[in-house]
């Protein structure tokens, strides 16, 4: 995996101009999510941005008519992204349960590892995914634009793990609020390891929150 060179393709509805076809968008992307990551969604500005890149501006809305829609488009790279894990992590398994578990353990892990595969930090953007990507679909203009299709690749993540649990169990209700519960709930601990530790039961050095989903999930679909 780390080897191979990934092209991942995003709803062009999300940019002005594709941001992978130029140096300068490539510069958009590299360093937005550094400082998303650096100062949070809501002091981050294109003004700001540009400064950072040296470049107008004006030159960042041809990319993206507004921060909104970049973070929506660093989102649905990360799921895409996700996805590629998932397929990886489960190739050549035959056990639905252990395909099931490596995928809870794909979605619950924080990245602590940058894999050369674009120019895009997956490490610090699965930390913008943990802190801020709640922040992408929680608006009023959601419905507009999950008709647009703007949360697909989300979607799919959750579609993919869901045919799993129903591998191990057809009979059970819930697949899909199963795994959104997890994917949601994972990042949730994550962060309060990272900065509210008392609300977890994560010990240093073991991966807590992954074994609590894995564990969860194996008790509520038997």
């Amino acid at each position: 995996m780390k080897n191979i060179q990934l092209h991942i393709e995003v709803n062009s509805g999300l940019y002005l101009k594709n941001p992978d076809t130029s140096d300068l968008g490539r510069k958009i992307i590299c360093q937005s999510i550094k400082m998303i990551n650096e100062l949070g969604f809501e002091s981050f500005t294109f003004k700001k941005l540009g400064v950072q890149i040296d470049s107008p501006e004006s030159s960042i809305y041809r990319y993206f008519e507004n921060k909104h829609t970049l973070l929506i488009y660093l989102v649905s790279w990360y799921w895409s992204w996700i996805e590629y894990l998932l397929v990886f992590s489960t190739m050549n398994i035959d056990s639905s349960s252990e395909k099931l578990e490596r995928s809870i353990k794909v979605l619950t892990e924080p990245i602590l590892e940058k894999y050369p595969t674009t120019y895009i930090d997956e490490e610090l953007l699965n930390q913008i995914i943990i802190k801020e990507s709640v922040k992408a679909y929680h608006t009023v203009d959601v419905d507009d634009e999950n008709k647009k299709g703007y949360f697909k690749t989300y979607k799919k993540v959750v579609q993919r793990v869901s045919e799993l649990v129903l591998e191990v169990n057809p009979k059970y209700k819930f697949p899909h609020m199963l795994i959104s519960t997890v994917i949601e709930g994972a990042h949730q601990q994550n962060y309060f390891a990272q900065h509210l530790p008392t609300l977890t039961d994560v010990t240093e050095g073991k991966n807590n929150v992954s074994e609590f989903y894995t564990n969860m999930v194996n008790k509520v679909i038997v």
